[in-house]
């Protein structure tokens, strides 16, 4: 148990949020440590996560006083970015709830992220070249595949922060609600979800983050698993049950 991540279990998924609000939820080795807990156990039950920041902030960065100490073999162990590949890599869907602060390793969690959902406070962005780093937990690769090559390198080469509005029109978020409205998204989201087959939702979820020199085989792969699925069969006849029960209705 950690007392930086508070952990909620709901019907249709896991709701994780960041519980730093002194720190701003800073991302320090407690909170990776927890993370990597809460991992461990959804890549056995296959649930989606919902994360969220407390205090109106999402996470205003990595943890700086821990960041300060590090030397280059801690650079080398990818302590943050190796939480993040996990998260990424998660089997069924993430959803962040940004709210306020999402910078440096904030931003890049948010990053690791399948769906992002903004509130109008939300500040995003990478400002390390400013402390003497670089983006090192995912920006340099994931951003541009989001926002495209032209935003990303202006974003990580001057440390320009985006607000809301700028964070949607550039399809960072998907949406900006306020912060109650944003997290009931989040959990609407997760509930269309669960009523989706979750062998489908995690094919779909490997193959979206499959590189593009693996499709369309991949895609064509795994179609071939699903093909074979009683739930298919079973999904399939019940929509065309449905739709003869319709039609049957509507000529009487």
């Amino acid at each position: 148990m950690s007392e930086t991540l508070r952990i909620e279990e709901r019907d249709s998924h896991v709701l994780a949020v960041l519980d730093r609000p002194e720190k701003r939820n800073a991302i320090d080795q407690e909170l990776v440590d927890a993370l990597h807990r809460l991992c461990a156990r959804l890549e056995v039950e296959r649930r989606t996560l919902v994360l969220a920041g407390s205090g109106g902030t999402f996470a205003a960065g990595a943890d700086i006083a821990q960041l300060r100490e590090r030397r280059a073999t801690d650079a080398l162990a990818g302590i943050n970015t190796r939480c993040f590949q996990r998260i990424r890599a998660l089997p069924m869907p993430v959803i962040a709830v940004l709210d306020g602060y999402a910078l440096g390793g904030g931003a890049e969690l948010a990053y690791a992220a399948d769906i992002r959902i903004g509130t109008p406070t939300l500040t995003i962005g990478n400002p390390e070249t400013g402390l003497g780093i670089i983006a090192a937990a995912g920006a340099t690769w994931r951003l541009k595949e989001i926002v495209g090559d032209a935003l990303a390198s202006e974003m990580l080469l001057t440390g320009r922060l985006l607000g809301a509005d700028e964070a949607l029109a550039a399809g960072l978020v998907s949406a900006v609600l306020e912060p109650e409205a944003a997290l009931a998204r989040a959990v609407e989201l997760a509930d269309r979800i669960a009523a989706l087959d979750p062998a489908a939702t995690q094919a779909t979820k490997r193959s979206l983050l499959a590189p593009a020199s693996a499709h369309p085989e991949i895609d064509l792969a795994e179609q071939a698993v699903l093909f074979e699925s009683p739930e298919k069969h079973r999904r399939m006849t019940a929509f065309l049950e449905r739709r003869s029960a319709k039609r049957t209705q509507e000529t009487r």
